[in-house]
């Protein structure tokens, strides 16, 4: 029997591993940490019955990964907040994103028209070109001509696309969204992730998972189990040495880490690549338990799942610049979840876990607690009052967690134009480490970070590919 390796129980490693078992591989799966599931597991700092999210929390882009399908029979269940995202501004009503093109294009005014000529035809057609998508940028298109109309708009900086909108208040949306890329938006290509986002969820929602996101882990691992594979915690890799012999290894780890191993192996033009990978900003997280909910000032936030707290457009490109230069804003971009809208089971009577977390610059080892909380009230006077707890995970503290999150960076690898095209390293094919056999499957492969997994799906097939079993 064919036997395969997975280092690393994040997402992308489970899903990995869910792919070779599926195909008859036996599988093990080896874990550094007591516990499995990266950035997709759910915590309880605020005593039992809250239920928190340790990183990944909305997944607009998971609905399409073939890895998650049928995942239902082992407990996964997707649940929706009745607005997936708000953008509140100082003045004004809050820009509202809603899962219809036509309703949020009705909530722009001006610009509804410019919102649905980017996102009514793409969000449409999504499930046709989902798989280029969710797969290196770098290659022949199954349907060339939807993904020339989408990626067409992807190549321009964020900042220069946001002025095809008129208003402040649709830029903002636009730009709230690309933030999550934690990339200066005035970069080429810096586009790219934010309108994979909006395009998706145009089509899929932002959808949580009911239970917390450590359900989508619980559910891949019963899945595995059940398909023979074994998982091992507590077991850190830190030499080949340690490692039975195997048909395949995958390496859910960073680029830096998948060099530590295998050095010897990896021909030289791979080497340089990976010792020159680089990270991004980190993130500095803060969940509060709030008593009765967020006082929006807008009420209409208070209906939405994610909530983007970055002021106008202009203040949203200078704070992100300066985060990727390594100064702290006054004022950071904070990413607010309200989970417990959609999922009423995270929470305990009438006190609610709100998830936060600041774009702040990598290895920031500062205090940005009050930073945060100061951003959240701007936009919701009387907060502090209703606030009963506050747990923080500082960007070391991300790191000791997940040794993938350097310096905080969450997303396991600056997001640069050139690592946007070419993944890890220049070459067709970015899951080939160019060792015999070795894979790397970790969100620093297209396309990147999220629970969907595809990073970890891709280097799989490539795998069984190599090993004639499809």
């Amino acid at each position: 029997m064919t036997d395969a390796l997975v280092i690393g129980s994040g997402p992308n490693g489970l899903a990995a591993a869910l792919t070779l078992a599926r195909a008859g591989v036996a599988v093990t799966v080896l874990e550094a940490q007591d516990e499995i599931g990266g950035g997709t597991r759910t915590v309880q700092p605020f005593g039992e019955g809250i239920l928190v999210d340790h990183c990944a929390a909305f997944h607009p882009m998971a609905l399409q990964s073939p890895v998650l399908a049928g995942l239902d029979a082992h407990g996964l269940q997707w649940a929706w907040p009745e607005i997936d995202a708000a953008h509140p501004l100082d003045d004004g009503p809050a820009a509202l994103l809603h899962r219809s093109v036509a309703e949020t294009a009705a909530g722009l005014g001006a610009d509804g028209r410019r919102w649905r000529m980017l996102f009514d035809g793409p969000s449409k057609r999504y499930p046709t070109y989902a798989g280029d998508i969710l797969g290196p940028v770098v290659h022949v298109p199954r349907h060339p001509l939807l993904m020339g109309r989408f990626g067409a708009p992807t190549v321009l900086p964020a900042a220069l696309l946001a002025r095809f909108l008129r208003t402040e208040r649709a830029r903002a949306l636009l730009l709230g969204t690309t933030a999550h890329a934690m990339r200066p938006l005035t970069e080429v290509v810096s586009s790219a992730i934010g309108m994979g986002i909006l395009t998706a969820g145009h089509h899929d929602g932002w959808p949580v998972v009911v239970g917390g996101t450590q359900a989508l882990t619980d559910a891949m691992a019963a899945a595995l189990v059940e398909l023979g594979g074994k998982i091992e915690t507590g077991v850190p890799v830190t030499s080949v040495s340690q490692l039975p012999r195997a048909d395949a290894v995958l390496l859910n780890l960073n680029p830096q880490a998948a060099l530590g191993l295998y050095a010897d192996r990896i021909p030289a033009a791979t080497r340089r690549s990976y010792r020159r990978y680089r990270y991004g900003p980190g993130a500095y997280k803060v969940d509060l338990a709030v008593q009765g909910g967020v006082p929006w000032r807008d009420p209409d936030v208070g209906r939405a799942g994610t909530v983007h707290l970055g002021g106008g457009p202009a203040e949203i490109i200078a704070n992100e610049k300066a985060v990727a230069s390594g100064r702290m804003p006054e004022r950071p971009f904070v990413l607010l979840g309200q989970q417990y809208l959609a999922d009423p089971t995270r929470s305990r009577g009438d006190v609610h876990p709100v998830y936060t977390y600041a774009h702040v610059p990598a290895g920031y080892d500062g205090d940005a607690t009050e930073a945060i909380i100061d951003q959240v009230e701007r936009f919701a006077p009387g907060l502090r009052e209703r606030i009963v707890g506050v747990h923080v995970t500082r960007p070391a503290q991300f790191t000791e967690a997940n040794a993938n999150y350097v310096g905080g960076d969450i997303l396991t690898g600056a997001k640069s134009p050139g690592a946007l095209l070419l993944g890890p390293r220049p070459g067709r094919n970015p899951y080939r480490t160019g060792a015999a056999g070795v894979y790397l499957c970790s969100a620093a492969a297209p396309p990147g970070p999220g629970a969907h997994g595809m990073a970890g799906y891709r280097a799989a097939q490539l795998a069984l590919r190599d090993l004639g079993l499809r």
